[in-house]
């Protein structure tokens, strides 16, 4: 990293993360962001889904919700960047502050709630994609009647401009869209988002992103009905609700900031912590 790096990154932690992170997207936008193409090697290629991806590192989705700095991460060497999670109409989201540090964890609390501009906005950025393997992550509205419904919608809308898209039915900051990972549940979404990518002119590889908290019985569920509708990998994992091992002090901080919402609204308490652990 060089001492203009580390001075930048030294000045976004001093401010509000979710206003660091915005400035950051605009840094990228100004061309502050690193120059060159994907980092690859006859090691490094890899072939997943029918997609040759330069590399196996990815940018996944939540960095760049609208995929307003599309022209620069796809000069960053990531061998893919996903964008989104974008949902039929756009949404606010959850009411900030909705995202913490935990420096000493090297982590973070997120809580956004699927905020984005909608799909009818990035579909339009989309359009203008530069090349590289661009996927989407696919989001169901908060207030939405039928959230299934929801992720075929996206991806009719936006498939033209991607390379994949991602079912994402774990994000933990959407009151009861983790219902959805259940077997009867799952099943239907899932066929209605495979009707619709057949119906595609040109169908994408389609993937679905999990939760890391699912017990043995429901990872079995899940992959079954995963199988049975041919998608064509899962994306493991997404965020967790534990806080377990955390040490940073700033968590007794916010839990104690948050704690008299968090006894009337249960939305208001999830987490993200380090992964490894879980996932291994």
């Amino acid at each position: 990293m060089s001492a203009l790096e580390k001075l930048g990154l030294a000045a976004l932690h001093r401010i509000d993360p979710e206003t660091g992170h915005g400035l950051a997207l605009k840094a990228l936008k100004a061309g502050l962001g690193p120059k060159g193409s994907p980092v690859t090697s006859a090691r490094l290629a890899t072939r997943v889904a029918g997609l040759d991806l330069p590399n196996p590192v990815g940018l996944a989705a939540g960095f760049d919700k609208n995929a307003v700095a599309l022209d620069a991460l796809a000069q960053t060497g990531f061998g893919f960047v996903e964008v989104g999670a974008a949902t039929p109409r756009p949404q606010e989201g959850n009411p900030r502050p909705r995202l913490w540090r935990l420096t000493q964890d090297r982590a973070a609390i997120n809580r956004f709630g699927f905020n984005n501009e909608g799909m009818e906005t990035i579909a339009g950025r989309l359009a203008r994609r530069p090349a590289g393997i661009i996927g989407l992550n696919l989001g169901a509205n908060k207030d939405s009647e039928d959230r299934a419904a929801d992720f075929a919608a996206v991806l009719t809308r936006c498939a033209a401009h991607l390379d994949f898209a991602t079912v994402n039915v774990s994000s933990p900051n959407t009151e009861k869209l983790r219902d959805l990972q259940g077997r009867a549940a799952l099943s239907a979404l899932l066929a209605g988002v495979m009707a619709a990518n057949a119906a595609l002119p040109r169908p994408l590889p389609v993937f679905l992103k999990i939760a890391p908290d699912l017990s043995e019985a429901e990872i079995e569920d899940v992959a079954r009905v995963a199988e049975e509708a041919r998608v064509s990998a899962i994306v493991a994992t997404n965020t967790t609700l534990s806080r377990d091992g955390l040490t940073d002090s700033s968590v007794t901080t916010w839990a104690a900031s948050r704690a008299s919402r968090c006894s009337r609204d249960r939305r208001g308490c999830w987490h993200v912590c380090p992964l490894s652990p879980i996932c291994r």
